[in-house]
């Protein structure tokens, strides 16, 4: 093994004036890979600093034998550009110059270095000799100098580094600084990259406007709304080294992501514009995408884009604010949301669940899902089928074609912009006003008929929701068909005073069933389930419990998909650490009805890379109780790897005992409770078909076997009477039977049993598993014909796996072939 280095072992080649040992000793203690940036290699830079000339210039001569011949391809080590500059930098002709700029060059491919001290001596040495940085190397110093343990003077270099304005790396900064290479408009990139603040001040601002003035708005805007769409591609050269933490190539350079805060400062300057609108948004959810072990990438961008909008007056940007809100879940970004929309509100004399239902633009659409538009002699129509927009043309002879005519991209390429852009915006914001409309059950929204008819039943694009919808009109329930707003006997509605939303809760089962008959008889697909909604009535089990429920718990989940899932259905979730912390409960809190409800939860495992992330955030979950408080008591807790939840009191207040479920709204406890049913219904590792085997140590086993195959849940129980309707309708209703938990179908080579709660497949003989897993965007496919709500991708994988093993003999997968021809 060979010697670890010691300062007195360097001392002896300096005083038996050995340069070649001593060479081979400073280079091997700059390049180990434990490091020497403590004791031992501070001694090695102090024997170095007192060389004389002559020794000096020898160890030069060494040094640089030494460093070209060792591996091109080794890590970059800020210990051999440090070494490089003590022993050469200060010699005639500074014979180290070529191998110091080689290893700064690999240092253009690094994240950044907080430890790099002295680094920016050597960025010094080489201004100073003449020699200027090249743009990768610029954009590292600038990195290293917004890290929280930056040295005062890396970031006095940083400050020096103006060339190029923006860092290098990622598409859109490339982008900007090619088309904005010239005066003036280098000058506002760069005002761009001093936005580190929250908010632009009244100077910034000043200073923008000055900038805008001679390029003009219009083209300012053009160009910024150009780049912006590339935000999130890709880096043009990926880092070279892989730090332990989030992937540094997935998230936004910090130096440009100033940048790009100043960028949505300056757009919010200028006229209000529906394609800025647009952009903003999409940058907001570009910053708030999710990357390993971080989190969202960059919420500090999200949030200037959404600041941004705040400042912009017109339609387009409080829509665009609005349909944000249906769809942000990070804590901070949503607050900021939550105030624009308020602050709007103010302004207008409205309420808050006003300005979110008037926010919503038409996007062109002249009549409800439809418009149609003149282009010279070919016709669009623009048409909303589901959730989706979709775009039809049709030739003056009344002959509809598949593609965009020649002509239209040529003499109307504006108004076909236009179009594009509506498919895509009315899409986003179908998906944003399905969530909001599901989460109105428990919103006690009243309407009055006129405001109601407009904002919903006849606004162009929610009327496509609405007009799918059950509501209740003076007491009389009523749906949209055949052109009119009918009861259940399809008698016409044509006037009222109050309307609110139909839910299942508090009615009959006659009527329940009947209403369901009515939809399937004018073929309405609803958006979510509403007639086929899961109903949750309190079970003797929890009259017995009295406090809590116990239906949803002992359950495992997959920790950040039930993190997700309750951020979109409105619940507030802290991330469970595998450290010495304590954390909240899900929590959903119900204003209107003044009560939280908790859903109590704990880390499963203690085995780092095993049951946590890198970062140790826990893999998977184990559920408890749901409770009910009401919505002023003090926050319960318990600690991240388990235990009992202990509420927290302050200032001598006495501890406030759970609600009686038996005094909970029905509705209330039914709508919490189908959440949380969802959140074990996708989140469960019992839905995932390649656990078989129990996941990690196999100690998972017999719950996956359990739930996979167990007995059904409420929303199960909706599909099985839902399929017990649909089976017969199908191409493959011959080979299909419903017994008890499972679809049976009778393939040629065995029967199989689909479980209608996981969608996991058993087979003939001996119950035998068969793994098969869904493909994404799994969908029921044409052969299903009518069905009376969307949403349901387990109906879906249900109907796939049946329409494949019906007709065994003709998979060709040979991961599915190898289970069933055994």
């Amino acid at each position: 093994m060979e010697m670890l280095i010691s300062p007195d072992k360097v001392q002896g080649h300096v005083a038996a004036r050995e340069a070649g040992p001593l060479a081979y000793e400073a280079l091997r203690a700059a390049m180990n890979q434990e490091g020497f940036r403590g004791y031992v290699w501070g001694q090695v830079l102090v024997v170095l600093e007192r060389l004389d000339p002559a020794l000096r210039a020898d160890v030069a001569g060494e040094l640089g034998r030494l460093y070209a011949a060792s591996r091109s391809d080794r890590p970059v080590r800020v210990e051999v550009l440090r070494l490089l500059q003590e022993v050469g930098a200060d010699l005639p002709g500074d014979p180290l110059a070529a191998e110091r700029i080689t290893e700064l060059e690999k240092l253009g491919l690094e994240d950044s270095i907080w430890w790099a001290a002295g680094l920016e001596a050597v960025a010094e040495h080489e201004l100073a000799a003449g020699r200027p940085l090249s743009a990768p190397v610029v954009a590292f110093l600038r990195r290293c100098a917004l890290e929280a343990y930056r040295r005062p003077e890396m970031a006095a270099l940083a400050k020096r580094l103006t060339d190029p304005v923006l860092n290098v790396g990622e598409a859109w900064a490339e982008r900007a600084m090619e088309e904005a290479a010239e005066e003036p408009w280098r000058a506002l990139l760069a005002h761009a990259a001093t936005a580190t603040a929250a908010k632009p001040t009244a100077k910034w601002d000043k200073a923008a406007l000055a900038l805008i003035d001679p390029l003009g708005p219009d083209a300012v805007r053009a160009a910024v709304l150009g780049w912006l769409p590339l935000v999130g591609r890709p880096r043009t050269f990926e880092f070279t080294t892989a730090r332990h933490g989030p992937d540094a190539n997935r998230t936004f350079d910090p130096y440009n992501a100033n940048a790009l805060r100043g960028l949505t400062w300056i757009l919010a300057l200028l006229p209000a514009h529906p394609e800025t609108a647009r952009t903003l948004g999409a940058l907001v959810e570009t910053a708030l995408k999710k990357v390993a072990g971080l989190g969202p990438v960059n919420p500090k961008v999200a949030n200037a884009g959404v600041n941004a909008l705040a400042r912009i007056d017109g339609d387009a940007a409080l829509a665009e604010l609005a349909r944000l809100t249906t769809r942000v879940t990070y804590k901070a970004t949503a607050k900021l949301l939550g105030a624009a929309l308020d602050a709007h509100a103010r302004a207008l004399g409205l309420t808050r669940e006003e300005v979110e239902e008037l926010a919503v633009p038409a996007y062109g659409l002249t009549e409800v899902g439809g418009a149609t538009l003149q282009l010279g002699d070919t016709t669009a129509l623009l048409e909303v089928h589901g959730t989706a927009a979709v775009l039809r043309w049709r030739t003056a002879a009344g002959k509809e074609i598949k593609s965009v005519p020649a002509a239209v991209k040529r003499d109307h390429a504006d108004e076909l912009k236009e179009l594009k852009a509506a498919v895509k915006d009315i899409g986003k914001m179908l998906g944003a006003q399905v969530e909001r409309l599901d989460r109105q059950f428990l919103a006690r929204r009243v309407w009055t008929y006129d405001a109601w008819r407009e904002r919903y039943l006849d606004h162009p694009l929610v009327g496509t929701l609405a007009r799918r919808l059950l509501w209740v009109v003076d007491g009389t329930p009523a749906g949209y068909a055949d052109g009119a707003l009918r009861t259940l006997t399809d008698d016409p509605v044509e006037a009222g005073r109050e309307v609110t939303l139909w839910h299942p809760v508090g009615r009959e089962p006659a009527e329940v069933v009947a209403w369901r008959d009515w939809l399937e008889r004018h073929q309405v697909t609803q958006p979510f389930k509403q007639a086929h909604r899961e109903v949750y009535l309190l079970t003797d089990a929890e009259r017995a419990t009295g406090t809590y429920s116990n239906r949803f718990a002992a359950h495992v989940v997959r920790q950040h998909q039930f993190h997700s899932l309750a951020a979109v259905r409105g619940w507030r979730n802290k991330l469970r650490l595998c450290v010495d912390d304590e954390a909240p409960p899900a929590t959903r809190e119900l204003s209107q009805w003044g009560l939280r409800a908790e859903y109590w939860i704990e880390g499963d495992g203690e085995e780092y890379g095993v049951d946590t992330t890198e970062s140790g955030s826990y893999l998977r979950l184990r559920t408890d109780q749901v409770r009910f408080y009401p919505i002023d008591a003090p926050q319960n807790s318990a600690h991240c790897y388990g235990g009992e939840y202990r509420m927290w009191l302050r200032d001598g207040a006495d501890p406030v005992e759970p609600l009686p479920l038996e005094d909970i709204p029905p509705l209330v406890l039914s709508e919490v409770l189908r959440d949380v049913d969802l959140f074990v219904g996708v989140a469960s590792v019992g839905n995932d078909p390649t656990w078989q085997d129990g996941g990690p140590g196999g100690r998972f086993q017999a719950y996956w076997s359990s739930y996979s195959f167990g007995e059904l849940n409420q929303s199960a129980e909706t599909r099985r009477v839902l399929l017990e309707r649909l089976v017969p309708r199908l191409a493959i209703a011959d080979r299909c039977t419903i017994e008890g938990r499972f679809l049976h179908v009778k393939g040629e080579l065995h029967t199989y049993k689909i479980h209608l709660g996981s969608g996991n497949i058993l087979m003939t003989p001996n119950d035998q598993y068969l793994c098969i897993v869904p493909k994404s965007g799994t969908g029921a496919g044409p052969q299903t014909g009518y069905l009376p709500f969307e949403g349901d991708r387990t109906l879906a994988v249900v109907l796939s796996k049946a329409t494949l093993l019906a007709d065994d003999t003709r998979i060709t997968d040979p991961t599915i072939l190898s289970q069933i021809r055994r």
